[in-house]
């Protein structure tokens, strides 16, 4: 059993578990699937009173959302440990020569860590890719009512125009950022 849940999984399995994660949350908390909401409830949660923004019982409403987010860490904590993640992320070798074109050359994680690194942080194009970048991924998920998990799972599940055009802008958004920004910053 635990060789099967350490190799990736198929789309056509872990799709459908996504997919049924947005039901079961839905009929057991009665919220839909997201995270970005979970920044708010933490500001609250540690910072009570600061901002009128923050000023909510984050306990009734934001409760679940933080367990949901513990979770996701916890999970992440134990899949990396227990279950592998050290070999290499299969990427096809175009893509690799496109990457190594613009000055990305490790390809051993997740994430190119030439951008997103502690090391990184000291390089201007490290500081705008995870500093600037990060504050517009959080303000752009709050500005446009939740996260790309909340639009493109719970809202799509539920048929939301605004969800289909946030999750357009996501796409859209990340592939300018690609062709038009990334090549610029290495």
């Amino acid at each position: 059993m635990l060789e099967f849940i350490s190799q990736p999984w198929p789309w056509y399995v872990a799709g459908p578990i996504i997919g049924l994660m947005v039901p079961a949350l839905l009929y057991a908390v009665g919220k839909p699937l997201g995270v970005s909401s979970s920044l708010r409830h933490t500001c609250a949660a540690t910072f009570p009173g600061r901002s009128e923004y923050f000023k909510y019982d984050w306990k009734t409403q934001g409760g679940w959302n933080l367990t949901f987010v513990l979770g996701i860490f916890a999970g992440g904590i134990v899949a990396g440990t227990f279950l592998g993640g050290g070999d290499s992320v299969a990427i096809s070798m175009a893509t690799r020569a496109d990457l190594s074109a613009i000055g990305l050359t490790d390809f051993s994680g997740y994430i190119p860590v030439e951008l997103l690194s502690w090391s990184a942080l000291g390089s201007l194009p490290g500081f705008i890719c995870l500093v600037l970048g990060g504050f517009l991924v959080g303000f752009g998920a709050r500005y446009a009512g939740g996260c790309t998990s909340g639009h493109a799972i719970s809202g799509l599940a539920n048929f939301q125009l605004p969800s289909l055009i946030a999750v357009l802008g996501f796409f859209a958004g990340g592939m300018l950022i690609t062709y038009f920004v990334l090549p610029y910053l290495i």
